[in-house]
Order: structure tokens, then sequence, then C-alpha cells
């Protein structure tokens, strides 16, 4: 366990107060195969149950009665088969007593304990499952068809879990500087080995090590080529080009799961050219924007659009848009450019919480999703409070295809200038991304040193990298 038994204690009962009835069942992961039984994937823990228990062990569910108080954490010993592969690990009950829970049982006392609370009429609390095991185990205690199950998921201990989930303590900030200490690793050396030549698979592999040597992983699958355009561009055998850009977005997850999401674009041959710097600058320019509005009260929806109208502007004058920046942004002509949103809630998840419903985590009763294209992918966009995490990530992307698409259809033509947009079809793509905490009078990036972003800090580390 990182934190300390009264932090459990105290996060299970304000858990309990919020949900106020019924009982809480909080499911663990178990060992997911990767092609045999015995051969699996390296076993990462349910950020919920890890949250309220503390515990990392696979097989074991947290059951909280909202109504008694009482908790009880189950799951079976580990039998002598078990200890001779895997050495001697901590008791169900000595487990139980490191996050201060009172009772144990095995686990096939969960079936029993499901069936006496629907047996009295009580409701029983559950989170939207996301593995089909847990999915099968579900069905089983309660009879709900996996594809009905998200729509069956306590509403209650959602909203409760976020609400507590979202704000994070100093203790957990802690824990996310350790995984930006990481991140700065990662990202630095990437910057280091970009050269022609290179291979993006060499440096995805590289990145993924250098999580693991500090007994971690990665955060997510990551990101690394020479086409930026491709938001999710993995690592190819692909060796990197001569005047060229490499986008990386990686993140490291710490032994607890916490993680940190960054995003660099490194020119490969050690230099930005003029057109590179030209549209570098404006995502550098959106990305400090996003830095002096963010602070408490402030929406994170409207920020992500004030470095829209910014984003506008600016390519209106390198002639890539044209007409009033309002109506061009509220008709989402900037979408073109930028089909995602400003950036995410992140925690022990790097999507935090997503798992739940994005609509929950990232909006609320005042702020509301947006179907419209580029905007229907802003994941976080409710009013920030002193401990939220948000990524700030705007970025530029020519994508052929997408702009042929809205060319032919005459999409948004009133603002968009397709002749001159079409000499950049070849350009590729640029993200900046950094992970920020919300603090009381503003907002600060994570992580003890800064990852270099702006062009005379890139260009100087990269004529130093020798």
């Amino acid at each position: 366990m990182l934190f300390s038994k009264n932090t459990y204690v105290e996060r299970r009962a304000r858990l309990r107060q919020l949900v106020g009835h019924g009982l809480i069942v909080l499911m663990g992961n178990n060992e997911s195969p990767l092609n045999y039984p015995a051969n699996a994937y390296k076993f990462r823990q349910d950020s919920s149950f890890l949250y309220f228990f503390g515990q990392h062990r696979d097989g074991l569910v947290g059951v909280i009665d909202a109504d008694s108080g009482a908790e009880t954490l189950l799951g079976d010993e580990i039998d002598i088969d078990d200890i001779v592969w895997y050495g001697e690990v901590t008791s169900v009950v000595q487990m139980a007593e490191e996050c201060g829970v009172a009772h144990t049982a095995p686990m096939a006392a969960l079936t029993e304990m499901v069936a006496q609370a629907q047996k009295a009429g009580r409701k029983v609390h559950f989170l939207p499952p996301y593995r089909h095991e847990t999915m099968i185990r579900l069905h089983d205690l309660l009879g709900i068809h996996p594809s009905q199950q998200r729509d069956a998921a306590s509403q209650e201990l959602i909203q409760a879990v976020i609400q507590l989930r979202l704000v994070k303590s100093a203790e957990e900030i802690e824990e996310l500087e350790r995984a930006a200490a990481i991140g700065y690793e990662m990202h630095t050396t990437a910057m280091r080995l970009c050269r022609p030549g290179v291979t993006e698979a060499y440096i995805g592999g590289v990145l993924d090590g250098i999580a693991a040597s500090h007994g971690s992983m990665v955060s997510f699958q990551s990101i690394v080529s020479m086409h930026g355009e491709i938001l999710h561009g993995y690592p190819s055998a692909r060796p990197l080009e001569a005047g060229r850009l490499l986008l990386c977005d990686a993140g490291a997850e710490t032994r607890e799961h916490y993680c940190s999401d960054h995003t660099r674009t490194t020119p490969i041959s050690g230099t930005f050219t003029q057109r590179q710097k030209n549209i570098y600058n404006i995502v550098v320019d959106c990305h400090d924007l996003a830095l002096t509005h963010a602070r408490p009260g402030v929406r994170w929806w409207d920020v992500h659009y004030d470095v829209c109208r910014l984003m506008t502007n600016r390519l209106k004058d390198l002639g890539l848009m044209k007409g009033d920046t309002e109506a061009a942004v509220q008709a989402g002509a900037h979408a073109l450019f930028l089909p995602h949103g400003l950036g995410h809630a992140m925690g022990m998840d790097v999507h935090d919480m997503e798992g739940l419903g994005q609509t929950f985590v990232g909006y609320d009763e005042e702020t509301r999703p947006s179907s419209q294209f580029g905007t229907a992918s802003l994941r976080f966009a409710r009013r920030l409070e002193e401990g939220h995490v948000v990524t700030d990530e705007p970025g530029i992307y020519f994508i052929p295809a997408l702009i042929d698409l809205w060319r032919k259809e005459g999409t948004n033509a009133e603002f968009l200038c397709f002749d001159e947009i079409e000499k950049y079809k070849d350009f590729g793509g640029i993200r900046i991304e950094d992970d920020v905490l919300i603090t009381k009078d503003g907002c600060r990036f994570l992580g003890e040193k800064r990852i270099p972003y702006h062009v005379d800090e890139v260009e100087a580390f990269l004529a130093a990298r020798d």
C-alpha cells in the first residue's frame, strides 16, 4: 500500500456517506491471460478498488455496507502450488488489517452477501465493468446481462467515486509528481534519440524500458510517429527522415498507478524549418494561453474555446483560415486542424475514470457535451476546482483525408482557405501536452523539471545532446 491505513479508512467512510444506502461492491481485477492461462499480461489492479482498499493482489473484492458500516475484504488464500511458483504473499487477513477493514471472507461468500441484500430489497451498487471476466461475475451475482451492465451500474456510486477521486490530495499529488519525473526522463530521452535513421519502434521500445526500469509501466501505448496528423500514431519500423517532425505522446504509470501524460514534437534534423516553426509557435501559444486562464472557478470548456479562437486568428494570419473568428469557431471550422479537445482529467487512470463514463467525469449539470465534430472529443469541460489535474494539449494537424472530404463537401468553406491548406497536406501534425495541477490561485506544471517545448529551448537541447 502507498498511503497510510487512515487514508483508506477515511476514503471508504466518505464513500459510504455519499452513497448513503445499500451494499457497495467494488471489484478488484484478476489476472488476464495473454495467450494461454499461465502466461498473463502484467497485472493491473482496478483503480477504484485500489483507491479505496490499496491492495494490489489479484482475486479480491471489497464490500461496504452503506447502512451498517460493515466492511469486508473477500479473497481466497493462495495454496502451496502458487507459493512454489510465485513465493509467499500477504494473507487476506493481513491485507485487510493493512487497509483498516475489520472482516474478511473467501470469495464464495460474495454470492450469499449479495443474495441476502437482494432478498431484503436493498440496492446492490456496482461500477460499470470494463473486463469481460467481471461482466460474467456480475451476471452470475445479479442476473444482469453484460450488454446491460453499464446502464444498470449505480449512478449514486459512480457520482460518489468521481467526486472523491477527481480532487487530488497532497499525497496523491506527490505520486503524480513521481510519474511526471519518469515522464521527463522518457521524453528527454526520446528527444536525444530523435535523429535520421533511428526507427520509431526503437524509440518506443526505449520509452517502455525506462518506465519498466522504475518498476513502473507506460500509462498507455506510446505514440511515436513522423505522421503526427494521425492522432494515435503508434511506432512502426520506419526510420526517421531528415526534415520531418517526430510526435511523441507518452507517459508513465507508477507502481501505485498514478499517471503522467506528455507530448512533444521534435524536428528530426535538429532545427525547425520556417514553415514548421510558424505552425509550432501557434501550438505553443495556445498551450501557454491555457496556463494563464486555468484556475478554480473557470470552466475548462471556456479555456478550450479561448484556445480555439487564438488558433483561428493565427491561422488566419498564415492565410489558412478567413472570415469572422467567432463565427468560424462556433461553426467548428477550426476542428479541421484541431479535431480533439484541449485535454482530459488525469490521475490513477491516464484518462481519469473514463471507464465510469466521460460525461459523468468531464461534465456536470452546468456544462453538457457537444455533438459537434471536434468539440465532441472534449473529454473534460466542467468548472475547475483546486486539486483537479488536467492535461493541456492543443495541436494542429493536417489530415489529408479530412481535408479532401471537407473540400469536396464544402464544409465550412466560408472560413477555410482550401487552396493554401492543400500545400500543407505533407506537413504532418504538432501537439504539445503537459500535466497541469489546478492550485488555489491558478495552475502549475506537475513535475520538478519541465520538458523543453519552446522553439529556442528545443533547438538548444538538441544541439547540446552530443
